[in-house]
């Protein structure tokens, strides 16, 4: 039978409709695209550095080769970035309108200098350099005051929105803190005031006692499916210790992150058949004093609790979802958890 579930931190609803189940090789998933397609003019192949403009950073590989790649991480600008840093920050409006200028950061994390090694493929060591780099990026842009939030992502396929196939993630840092962001953190507040404790903390307990929606476990690490999960195979990483900022992240932790992301990206892999997605880092604002809010970050610290989002793209939006804003399920996450867990990573795709 059909349900409806509500998130109570996305503040949302959600069908899951098992009627319309599908198993995971019933979904019509669009190859991720064919990374020979543009190798020929592929501006981040290693020897075309010249086609970016000047990095950002740059990680080198840890044993430099006697020729070939000398770095293993690049960070550059987007040449054509929605959001400049050299813009004057000014806020106004007029009648119920506001308007901020577009005051930010649009930059690009190339994940490696090889065009075909996708992040499932790489080695444990260079994820957690890419990990590395956009913990860098976040301490960076944070000392602009102009900057309130800075959302970092990565779009794997060109159903979820990649433009280039090399692999690679983005960062947008932005003067405002994104919707989507500002729930969760409203919805982490109003549990701690009530309750005292971390809301992600309470759902991690929960679930790795409950184990029903637990698809991976580490040492430090959780991957779950979420009790409303909007989309098939959703699935959410978070560290089983409390810590409410990546940029406060230790370096054992983003070996943790990297082994985790490395083993579900290669399930995702053998049970989907390398489906796009779309994964997306939920950290904690910008701790900039806020005019006019002085008690906004009292309890930041204690209430919210970093973390990843990954949705691989199996479904596509349409009339019903757009105009009600209610999405439609028809994988249950208790049934993805336990494809997911049964699924080994090293095997062969479906």
């Amino acid at each position: 039978m059909s349900e409806l579930r509500f998130d109570p931190l996305k503040k949302r609803w959600v069908i899951l409709a098992p009627e319309r189940r599908r198993r995971p090789h019933e979904f019509l998933v669009p190859q991720s695209g064919t990374p020979e397609q543009d190798i020929t003019t592929c501006p981040f192949e290693y020897g075309r550095e010249a086609l970016t403009d000047p990095e950002i950073m740059i990680i080198p590989r840890d044993t430099p080769p006697s020729s070939g790649p000398n770095w293993q991480v690049r960070v550059v600008p987007s040449r054509f970035p929605a959001l400049r840093v050299e813009q004057e920050l000014s806020r106004d409006g007029s009648w119920i309108y506001d308007r901020v200028s577009g005051v930010g950061a649009h930059e690009l994390i190339v994940e490696g200098p090889e065009h075909c090694l996708e992040m499932a493929d790489m080695r444990h060591e260079d994820i957690q350099l890419v990990l590395s780099a956009w913990r860098a990026r976040l301490r960076d842009l944070r000392r602009d005051v102009r900057v309130r939030y800075v959302l970092i992502f990565k779009n794997h396929g060109a159903e979820a929105g990649a433009v280039f196939s090399h692999p690679h993630s983005l960062l947008l840092a932005t003067p405002v803190i994104p919707p989507e962001v500002v729930n969760e953190l409203q919805a982490a507040r109003e549990h701690f005031e009530r309750k005292e404790r971390c809301v992600f903390c309470d759902l991690v307990k929960h679930e790795r006692q409950l184990g029903e929606r637990i698809a991976i476990e580490t040492d430090s690490f959780v991957a779950l499916e979420p009790y409303a999960s909007a989309h098939p195979f959703e699935t959410w990483l978070l560290p089983k210790s409390h810590g409410h900022d990546f940029a406060s992240a230790t370096d054992d932790q983003l070996a943790g992150l990297a082994g985790i992301l490395r083993d579900l990206l290669r399930r995702f892999r053998v049970l989907l058949n390398e489906p796009p997605y779309n994964l997306v880092l939920h950290t904690a604002p910008t701790p900039q004093p806020r005019p006019g809010h002085p008690q906004y970050w009292s309890t930041l610290e204690l209430d919210f609790h970093w973390h990843i989002e990954i949705v691989p793209r199996l479904t596509r939006v349409a009339g019903f979802e757009w105009g009600s804003g209610f999405s439609i399920n028809p994988t249950p996450p208790e049934e993805a958890a336990r494809y997911l867990r049964k699924t080994d990573p090293e095997g062969e795709r479906t």
